[in-house]
């Protein structure tokens, strides 16, 4: 079976996590870390043998923030895994690690690129101070650095993240931000717009502080838009919802995300999906480390079954963010029917206000900023043909 892995880290810096995250981290505490090691190469081990996986095209390690395991424990868990996956004909073709810059020093991208690692993702969000300091970011004298030392080790193949719609970001801020990135020749970037959680601490302060004034509704999707006309002037495309890339480097781990294809998760808060012709079944883990540190693991997981209905309409959920679209051979081979034939009317509706590209199932550019309301009218949908 091939699979796709993903391994959550849920530490970050002692400081804290950044203000706007609702992410599973907790604040690094040294005695956990080898022992948390330990248990994501056991929970990797059981995983590929229960599975009967013998191809993993892609690895992406994420958090929290990965880099504050530092380069010694880096160093181990990549050993772990290139021992875990050495029997298999193929190396992943893709091996991504999220870091954030005020950790991600050389060693630590040393041993990443030693480890098998090809693409680093730097979580930037903004070089703006008062933004930066508003959203509870580290690092502010390090980011030149550390983007110079991400291109130097993973030339062509580095990725970072902004964020538009941040506390005192305005459009010529941002721009200037897209404009000092792009000076590192990134392969890849990703910009979000900030959903602001009522329970994370940016948005508790902005709930108390009129000061902490954020752009609002048209403003803060104008904000976007110019920053993703900024991107694509320079040459990454947008072949998602909040990623654009070079031509050939798009996220291929993340593509199997949104084309619905098997993903194994190791560490607290992941998930995995298997996928069984028409049905799957889905493994979460609780957002808890002292559970997932006693084994065995797996059963810990709460286990989910998906259910035809649930997977064609998650593959939908997913196909949509993709430029691509769902994949039309996938789908019918899967569940049996053509996309067309579930939404008809919805797509129908959707074709003439220009959602998509010509006759294909793609989202065009400016139809991707109406996706929520493509899917809410899509779910609606294949709602009132269950009920009948």
């Amino acid at each position: 079976m091939t699979v796709s892995l993903y391994i959550h880290i849920p530490f970050c810096a002692a400081g804290g996590k950044c203000g706007y995250c609702d992410f599973f981290s907790v604040p690094v505490k040294g005695p956990v870390l080898d022992p948390f090691i330990n248990a994501v190469l056991d929970d990797v081990k059981d995983q590929l043998t229960l599975f009967n996986i013998d191809d993993v095209p892609s690895v992406y390690i994420g958090g929290g923030t990965p880099s504050v395991l530092g380069a010694a424990r880096m160093g181990r868990l990549l050993e772990g895994l290139k021992s875990l996956l050495a029997p298999f004909k193929k190396k992943p073709a893709e091996f991504t690690v999220e870091a954030n810059p005020e950790s991600a020093d050389e060693a630590f991208l040393r041993e990443c690129a030693k480890g098998g690692v090809n693409r680093i993702s730097l979580g930037i969000q903004s070089f703006y101070q008062p933004s930066r300091r508003a959203a509870g970011r580290q690092g502010d004298g390090l980011l030149d650095e550390r983007l110079a030392l991400a291109a130097e080790y993973f030339p062509g193949s580095f990725s970072a993240d902004l964020i538009a719609g941040l506390p005192f970001q305005t459009g010529k801020i941002l721009l200037s931000d897209i404009e000092r990135l792009l000076s590192f020749k990134p392969a890849h970037v990703s910009l979000y717009s900030l959903i602001l959680e009522p329970e994370t601490p940016l948005g508790r302060s902005v709930a108390q502080k009129a000061s902490l004034s954020l752009p609002q509704g048209d403003e803060a999707d104008s904000l976007w838009i110019a920053g993703r006309d900024a991107l694509e002037k320079a040459g990454l495309s947008q072949y998602e919802v909040s990623n654009f890339a070079a031509p050939g480097k798009a996220c291929a781990h993340n593509i199997r995300y949104w084309r619905m294809e098997n993903w194994i998760g190791a560490g607290p808060a992941s998930s995995g999906t298997i996928i069984d012709g028409e049905t799957g079944r889905r493994f979460t883990y609780p957002p808890d480390i002292k559970a997932y540190l006693s084994a065995p693991r797996l059963r810990s997981a709460r286990t989910e079954e998906l259910s035809r209905t649930d997977l064609a309409g998650e593959s939908l959920l997913m196909g949509f963010r993709y430029r691509g679209g769902p994949d039309p051979q996938v789908f019918k081979r899967r569940f049996g029917c053509n996309i067309e034939d579930l939404i008809p009317k919805t797509i129908a509706r959707w074709r003439e206000r220009g959602f998509f590209e010509g006759n294909d199932l793609k989202p065009s550019r400016e139809g991707l900023l109406f996706l929520n309301g493509f899917l809410c009218d899509a779910f609606g949908e294949m709602g009132d043909d269950e009920h009948h």
